[in-house]
């Protein structure tokens, strides 16, 4: 029986974890107005779209921000978590629940953000990533972040240091979410 149990918790982990951060990415994205006619973004409004735009209708965007795909990641980490903790034989309050969801979820855009730097910086390594793809999307993705870094920090001779920076305070941020026990 633990066996079953164990491939349950890892299946939904990992169906979950992958479809939330699909809605995440696509929701950065269209925060900081990336290319949305690029195949990385096309994919991920493919498998987006047919839970988002049924939402859409209900939930409308605020502003710059797409609220409904907000709802969606939450809706889908709460029961990401319910479906957890009963496989798991557990019990949890839904306020508990509610605030482990948003945390991770913050966690979630964290290691995104941190991933995206790590291969952007492997990109700009290996040789010319102009029309690549994927340095098109993790360029759009992580400029606003970058942005603010470089004002601040200088390009010592042909090294960007906004990077490492930007990773440096991004971990910051998840030692003091786990620190208070988020």
């Amino acid at each position: 029986m633990e066996a079953l149990q164990n491939v349950g918790v890892f299946l939904v982990q990992t169906l979950f974890s992958l479809y939330i951060g699909a809605v995440l990415i696509r929701f950065l994205l269209a925060l900081s107005r990336a290319n949305f006619y690029n195949p990385l973004s096309q994919f991920l409004v493919k498998i987006t779209n047919p839970v988002l735009v049924p939402l859409r209708r209900l939930i409308p965007a605020i502003g710059k921000l797409d609220t409904a795909a907000i709802v969606l990641a939450l809706g889908l980490k709460v029961i990401q978590v319910l479906l957890l903790v009963a496989l798991q034989g557990s019990d949890a309050s839904l306020p508990v629940v509610l605030v482990y969801a948003v945390v991770d979820l913050l966690r979630t855009v964290i290691n995104i953000y941190i991933f995206a730097l790590i291969i952007q910086a492997v990109l700009s390594w290996v040789g010319n990533s102009y029309g690549n793809p994927l340095a098109d999307v993790l360029h759009s993705l992580t400029d606003p972040l970058l942005r603010p870094i470089r004002n601040v920090v200088p390009t010592i001779g042909m090294v960007d240091l906004s990077p490492m920076v930007a990773i440096l305070l991004l971990y910051v941020v998840l030692i003091v979410l786990q620190s208070v026990g988020l």
